[in-house]
């Protein structure tokens, strides 16, 4: 008998339907044998609605108070499925985060887990009936409700499978696992059977988004096996080898000896690039620069130093495409201090990067993906490494070009993946 934890999101408990059918898949594993953890997010679109409906009464709703009302989107969705699965003749019990005791921090909206009590759920599970939590909650230790972001019901999924030891950690959604690259943009991208934490954390940073990159980075900390299954799927999820199993290492699942050397394409059309003009090539001048930007909040993502030429160089970074203009705006303002000639920026770039940890041991990986972009006639306007990935900033009207000619010229659509 296994402890299983498994994640639906707000598309798998759209409507009443869907529920009934979630129902019916963990009343299914629960009849096999396994004790069940089944944690879910609000009913798709439910979050934005409430989001909405209090800003209608306040303009600038207080965190605490927000809080509070997002929170019940998931309380509907776990108090609903638990009378599906009553109807199936299932025990099941209803948590909330707080009954949980999910302790969290107290940022709200973007709080982080601290700790979780294992005593009320492994009673429940003790008793044979299927626990079902309220995802992206928790509280603070004063008893606030706290929610923990976007995407936070895939970080209560993994961080309880941390806690309480499971032997998988089962994230559903609308998709049957993580792909090459995006098979809308290439019809001929394959599922992956397997994909290491790392090449996972890569590829959800760089835009893939199947995974809350919390969540991954949660499960690669404690070690927690992922497995992403589609809900749409009849009992295909019961196969030994079903959906893309992430975890530590992909010869762990007996897999072959070869790894593929990229695993994966990703892109991120969310992008802009800022280039400050003419700086003085002198130390400091790119702290201060970059500590102007983080005063502010904004993310920066990747960077680069042209070499510099009578004293002075050009220094460009990207940044969140929506965070460009406020980035702008304050670049324009520094530029007097900083002694820079101008100030431009780009809102028509993209970042395109190949990822795999085969990278590591295989030379020519980057002659091969440049190589690639310059048949295609895609200029190449920033470049990031690492020991895993190769990222780069070009035109995004060549997105769709760069994606197609990488996933070709890695022979992504023909590789044997391995098998988890």
């Amino acid at each position: 008998m296994s402890l299983i934890v498994q994640k639906y999101g707000g598309t798998s408990v759209g409507d009443p339907e869907r529920i009934k059918n979630v129902a019916q898949r963990a009343a299914r594993w629960h009849a096999a044998g396994h004790q069940l953890v089944v944690v879910v997010s609000a009913m798709s679109g439910e979050t934005n609605r409430l989001t909405a409906l209090a800003q209608e009464v306040a303009a600038n709703p207080a965190a605490r108070e927000l809080d509070v009302v997002l929170s019940t989107g998931e309380q509907v969705t776990i108090g609903l499925l638990c009378m599906a699965l009553h109807e199936l003749g299932a025990g099941a019990r209803s948590f909330t985060g707080g009954q949980v005791r999910i302790l969290t921090d107290q940022t709200h909206g973007k709080a982080r887990i601290l700790s979780i009590g294992e005593d009320n759920l492994r009673h429940s599970l003790n008793a044979g009936q299927i626990a079902v939590v309220a995802g992206f909650q928790g509280v603070d230790e004063h008893g606030n409700i706290t929610t923990l972001g976007r995407g936070g019901s895939d970080t209560t999924g993994v961080a309880l499978a941390a806690a309480l030891q499971a032997d998988e950690c089962q994230i559903y959604t609308d998709v049957d696992g993580v792909y090459t690259t995006d098979p809308r943009i290439v019809p001929e991208a394959k599922k992956l059977d397997a994909i290491t934490f790392e090449e996972m954390l890569e590829m959800s940073s760089l835009g893939s988004k199947v995974l809350q990159i919390r969540s991954v980075e949660f499960a690669s900390k404690y070690q927690v096996r992922l497995r992403v299954l589609s809900s749409l799927s009849t009992e295909e999820d019961m196969l030994p080898h079903a959906g893309t199993l992430i975890t530590a290492d992909q010869t762990d699942e007996g897999s072959a000896m070869e790894q593929p050397i990229i695993s994966g394409i990703a892109f991120n059309r969310n992008e802009a690039k800022l280039t400050v003009q003419g700086v003085p090539d002198r130390p400091g001048v790119a702290s201060q620069i970059l500590s102007a930007v983080a005063a502010a909040n904004i993310d920066v993502d990747m960077i680069i130093q042209n070499v510099g030429h009578d004293g002075a160089t050009d220094f460009s970074f990207t940044v969140n495409r929506s965070e460009y203009q406020q980035a702008l705006a304050l670049l324009q303002g520094l530029q007097a201090r900083l002694g820079a000639t101008g100030v431009s920026g780009d809102e028509h770039i993209c970042k395109v990067s190949a990822v795999g940890v085969g990278m590591r041991s295989h030379p020519g990986v980057a002659s091969k993906m440049f190589g690639a972009l310059s048949d295609e006639g895609i200029n190449i306007q920033m470049i990031s490494t690492s020991e895993i990935k190769i990222s780069v900033v070009i035109n995004e009207k060549y997105l769709e070009l760069a994606v197609r000619s990488l996933h070709q010229a890695f022979d992504l659509a023909q590789s044997d993946q391995p098998v988890a």
